[in-house]
């Protein structure tokens, strides 16, 4: 649904004034325009083609909040700080962790790239918490998609097909999300085992009522470690902490928080020809017996830094300084039909190609 100019902030009428513009003009005669917020992730993805940064910062502010309905709607330009100190004040939080990455990060930069912390596995993903979107289009339209209750939702749900479309549909000007109450309780614990180890154990406490909400496997100083984060009522955590046993360990926010922005010490690479790896696997998926890797999300997610492709499903994250990246990585996906309908939909969004398909696409 197209929105009327009237009911759009002046920062919001800018962009389609000027994504507007941008589509008259030849493709031959113009380059596309790649949006940026916080500009916290443009390490991530195809980088080789020349374009046009359009920031979306100056479209930023919490257009609504109401706690009791566990809602919060904002602009896509609002830092994800403000927004999370607005919903921590009144006892909440984005159970999701969108990761910071060391700056600025925005609430439409959090969607677009889709990117969800420690907790995924436990809570559920970024687009699991959209509700709503709008999005300004390749023809300067700012258009609506879904709204601020889950039954809002009717036909294709482009708010979530919104989330890890790296601005190829379009600007995510405003969104809605769930936010939920902070946990009554968090622990983390710490064993010291080896990976497989770590996988069975953690698949067998899945099968259990215990309130498992993280997990990070990795290497410190050369042995394992094996890190496990229980959230819910005081009652469960105390209770999980005493049957699972291991290291109580305290103030660990900072701790879940350097892996949620990948500050930890497993993110810096081995050496400048190092790239950083990602596979997603089930979280039943074996070990996988390989040098400078990382589990989280119950084993779902898997870190590695190698020189080549470490397996056959790795995506890469973070390319080496000798690497190019326009010949490496998978960001569509391999299906075809989902290949033609990604296409379908960004052709209806952007028919002129305004925006920046490259960097997801890689042509």
């Amino acid at each position: 649904m197209s929105i009327p100019h009237a009911g759009i902030p002046h920062a919001g009428q800018e962009l389609m004034a000027r994504i507007a513009q941008h589509a008259a003009f030849p493709a031959t005669q113009r380059l596309p325009l790649r949006i940026q917020g916080g500009g916290t992730k443009s390490f991530f993805g195809h980088t080789a083609q020349a374009c046009e940064l359009l920031s979306t910062q100056a479209l930023s502010g919490i257009v609504s909040y109401e706690p009791s309905e566990l809602v919060i709607t904002a602009y896509g330009g609002t830092p994800l700080a403000d927004i999370e100190a607005a919903v921590a004040a009144e006892g909440q939080c984005l159970a999701f962790e969108p990761p910071h990455f060391q700056g600025n990060a925005t609430l439409g930069g959090a969607v677009a790239s889709g990117m969800s912390g420690p907790a995924r596995a436990s809570v559920g993903a970024a687009r699991d918490f959209v509700l709503g979107v709008q999005l300004i289009s390749g023809q300067g339209q700012w258009l609506k998609f879904g709204g601020q209750v889950m039954k809002n939702v009717a036909g294709y749900d482009m708010s979530r097909l919104a989330c890890g479309s790296w601005g190829t549909l379009g600007v995510v000007a405003e969104v809605s999300l769930k936010v939920l109450p902070k946990p009554r309780a968090t622990a983390t614990v710490a064993f010291d085992m080896p990976p497989a180890t770590a996988l069975q154990r953690i698949n067998e406490w899945g099968g259990k009522p215990l309130p498992l909400n993280a997990s990070v496997w990795c290497e410190e100083g050369g042995k394992p470690r094996f890190y496990l984060r229980l959230s819910g009522a005081e009652a469960a955590v105390a209770s999980a902490c005493t049957s699972l046993g291991g290291e109580v360990i305290a103030n660990t926010q900072a701790f879940w928080n350097s892996w949620r922005d990948q500050t930890a010490a497993f993110f810096t690479a081995p050496s400048p020809a190092h790239s950083l790896w990602r596979l997603s696997v089930a979280q039943t998926a074996p070990a996988i017996d390989l040098p400078h890797q990382a589990i989280e999300w119950h084993g779902g997610q898997r870190w590695v830094w190698a020189v080549d492709k470490p397996h056959e499903d790795a995506v890469i994250f973070v390319a080496s300084n000798v690497m190019n990246t326009m010949t490496h990585g998978q960001y569509m996906p391999k299906n075809a039909a989902m290949r033609a309908l990604n296409a379908r939909v960004m052709a209806e969004l952007d028919p002129n190609a305004v925006f920046d398909r490259a960097r997801m696409l890689g042509h």
